[in-house]
């Protein structure tokens, strides 16, 4: 078994709610982190394990929670895509850490945790 499938098994066992949790934790690090350029790699990984949170967990919410949840995982992969030139200039990758906060915000919200 690898890694990605001991991670997804472990993420798997929590509750729904929790789950989404860890997703909105995962985006509010993102934009904590983006504040210090040293953080890339840690920055690249956490988006990287947030699409895997979203596709773990979207197929267990409601249609219009998927929905979010999809073009989320999607807005994610597009800033993957120019991360570089995005983490080069400063004021993108502050924006892209802002963007990160009112994402964390709203799934910690549609969690039910709060």
């Amino acid at each position: 078994m690898n890694n990605l499938e001991q991670r997804r098994e472990r993420f798997l066992k929590d509750s729904l709610p929790v789950r989404l949790g860890g997703l909105a934790a995962n985006l509010a690090r993102i934009g904590s982190f983006v504040k210090n350029p040293a953080n890339l790699e840690t920055v690249k990984q956490l988006l990287e394990e947030s699409k895997f949170f979203i596709e773990w967990t979207a197929g267990e919410t409601q249609i219009e929670a998927s929905a979010k949840l999809i073009d989320l995982q999607i807005q994610l992969a597009v800033n993957q895509r120019n991360f570089e030139k995005t983490w080069k200039d400063e004021e993108s990758r502050l924006n892209f850490g802002q963007k990160a906060k009112v994402w964390s915000k709203e799934v910690l919200q549609s969690s039910g945790l709060l």
